[in-house]
């Protein structure tokens, strides 16, 4: 049974909804959350924003001196950063929640190639999508 491309693009749908009640992405939810309400983090956050686009300024007019002072303090709000527990704890599930996509984008992929050398009297194992006259064996 042939199916339509809407038809596909309603299961990926189906299958993010799925994915979405996972334990990975609940956390990463509830992580996401507690970084929005952290004071500490926002003022570190905004930090970085206002020296980046100190940054731009001082680049688009070659201030390189004061443009290295400028970086040197975005890494050093970005270490603060990284220090704050639910900091990590949210780049944890973010690393989780990316490698679960990963794994099922890699599934699907892997699936769909082995069905379509199934289907043309391929070989899995060898990846070949048809038989070879050539390796006809004994």
């Amino acid at each position: 049974m042939a199916h339509t491309k809407n038809q596909v693009i309603e299961k990926a749908r189906e299958l993010a909804r799925v994915m979405a009640e996972t334990e990975e992405v609940d956390f990463f939810k509830r992580a996401e959350l507690q970084i929005n309400e952290n004071v500490r983090v926002q003022e570190i956050i905004a930090k970085i924003k206002a020296l980046q686009k100190e940054a731009v300024n001082l680049q688009h007019y070659n201030k390189t001196e004061a443009l290295k002072k400028t970086e040197a303090k975005i890494d050093a709000l970005q270490d603060e950063l990284d220090e704050i527990p639910i900091v990590k704890e949210f780049k944890q599930s973010q690393t989780e929640v990316n490698g679960l996509l990963q794994f099922v984008s890699t599934t699907i992929s892997n699936a769909v190639t082995d069905e379509i050398i199934k289907s043309t009297g391929g070989d899995v194992l060898k990846g070949t999508t048809t038989k070879s006259p050539f390796n006809s064996g004994c």
